[in-house]
């Protein structure tokens, strides 16, 4: 059933990054207002809105001021504990995702066996108690490995690729083992990476974005290339999986699905973002209905909007951080002279190597054009 919208309708964000901040955009589009709950000020999101809140998501007296004012709640990270959604879902308000698709997901480890379990194929991976369980994972698979924390790795941060068993130890101390949960992955010798924005709505309907090409700087999504240029059935193979891992975790609202192709042509499952996702970006100006929008009318019980291209393709550039300091923005002379280009400025207040800042958006004829003008407004940019 859809959840009726007055005047006041007031949608609670749980997180205050630029995801939230794009969020709150697609949500005043539709005439909701919008409620963020971050951990620290002036958050981008927070910069959208006079309902701001700042503290540990977990402190009982400021959640429940958010939540006062919220009258549906969603989520702009994996990192709130699937605890705080529990609670706010016992005090009577509604939230999406659940905290139990929450729960499903933010620990990887117990993600990889959820999907394990539905017959989802994803690379071999293990519980490591200590050194000997990695040790054994690379018997049977070999070396490299991927050591991967559970919980809150990002960007490449909480992910170490291990050569062999002298750097085991190394890099389980690196990831702050045994203090932080850490499990092993076989590594994949992929062709490429790609990626599936998946929308779920509350009664169960599914709205699928094109497959994408995401390709990676230093573990750090660069460039988006929408459609993935790869064969009709690998595009259709990749999205039957994406649907299926989304329906495993009873996901409601818009999911971002990793995916790898491996050099047999196999796809294989990376993770899930519960969220919208980096990969879907370009869906702003390239689809008729934006991740955002339908990550909305999907957790209202709206109808989903369509994920068509508007034109045959579009490449999504990330902005990231090129230095430490204070964030500042210079060559926008420059890149806005790039055909089809569009801009988008998180409003972060620092920025460091790699941080990722904003974003272009280049939509034409051809996947060539679009990457040669968000490449040249990336390298003109400087933030």
């Amino acid at each position: 059933m859809a959840t009726a919208l007055h005047p006041d309708f007031t949608l609670g964000i749980l997180g205050g990054g630029q995801l939230g901040r794009m969020m709150a955009a697609a949500a005043h589009r539709l005439g909701i207002g919008v409620a963020v709950f971050e951990r620290s000020a002036n958050a981008p999101a927070a910069r959208v809105t006079h309902l701001s809140y700042v503290g540990d998501w977990g402190d009982p007296a400021e959640l429940a001021a958010f939540a006062a004012v919220s009258h549906l709640i969603t989520v702009e990270n994996e990192f709130i504990d699937a605890r705080v959604l529990a609670h706010l879902e016992q005090v009577g308000k509604p939230v999406f995702p659940s905290a139990r698709t929450l729960g499903l997901v933010q620990d990887k480890l117990v993600q990889k066996r959820t999907l394990t379990a539905h017959g989802l194929p994803v690379a071999p991976f293990e519980e490591v108690g200590d050194a000997a369980a990695v040790e054994a994972l690379a018997a049977r698979h070999g070396y490299p490995l991927v050591l991967k924390t559970r919980r809150e790795g990002y960007d490449g941060y909480g992910n170490r690729t291990v050569a062999d068993a002298v750097a085991i130890g190394p890099a389980l101390a690196e990831l702050g083992f045994p203090t932080r949960q850490v499990y092993a992955e076989a590594f994949v010798d992929f062709r490429c990476e790609l990626a599936v924005m998946v929308t779920r709505g509350r009664d169960g309907a599914l709205a699928t974005y094109p497959v994408v090409e995401s390709v990676q700087q230093e573990h750090i999504c660069k460039i988006v290339k929408a459609p993935a240029p790869v064969e009709p059935a690998t595009r259709q193979a990749a999205e039957a999986v994406a649907q299926r891992a989304v329906e495993a975790i009873e996901g409601v609202g818009v999911f971002g699905v990793e995916l790898f192709l491996t050099r047999q042509g196999e796809i294989l499952l990376n993770e899930i973002a519960p969220r919208p996702h980096n990969s879907g970006h370009y869906t702003i100006e390239a689809c008729v209905t934006s991740q955002f929008e339908n990550h909305l009318r999907a957790i209202l019980g709206l109808p989903l909007g369509a994920t068509d291209l508007v034109a045959p393709a579009a490449v999504m550039v990330n902005l990231l951080g090129k230095h430490q300091g204070p964030a500042g923005l210079r060559g926008l002379r420059g890149a806005l002279t790039q055909p089809g280009l569009h801009l988008h400025v998180y409003g972060k207040t620092e920025t460091r190597p790699g941080r990722k800042m904003g974003h272009v958006t280049a939509v034409g004829d051809s996947l060539e054009d679009c990457l040669r003008a968000a490449e040249a407004a990336d390298a003109a940019l400087v933030i």
